[in-house]
């Protein structure tokens, strides 16, 4: 039982000991040279969504129907001998 009871504390002392040490850290210098407002800008563009294929006056014609199936129906065989 004691046993367990240390084990379950490691993780405790490591958190405590990581918030400390993240407490304790100086903040990074910032550069000066920067005059961009503020504003960031994205390495590369967001990428474009694919586009439907666009159909009706001004584009394809409509597609067609698909091909209708009729329904089985299949007839009993008569039971009189």
């Amino acid at each position: 039982m004691l046993w367990l009871f240390v084990a379950l504390k490691v993780p405790l002392l490591t958190l405590c000991w990581l918030v400390w040490w993240a407490i304790k850290q100086e903040p990074e210098p910032d550069e000066q040279g920067s005059s961009d407002g503020g504003q960031r800008t994205r390495p590369h563009p967001p990428p474009r969504l694919p586009r439907s294929p666009r159909r009706g006056p001004h584009g394809e014609a409509q597609l067609p129907s698909p091909p209708r199936t009729r329904p089985v129906s299949a007839r009993a065989r008569s039971t009189t001998r």
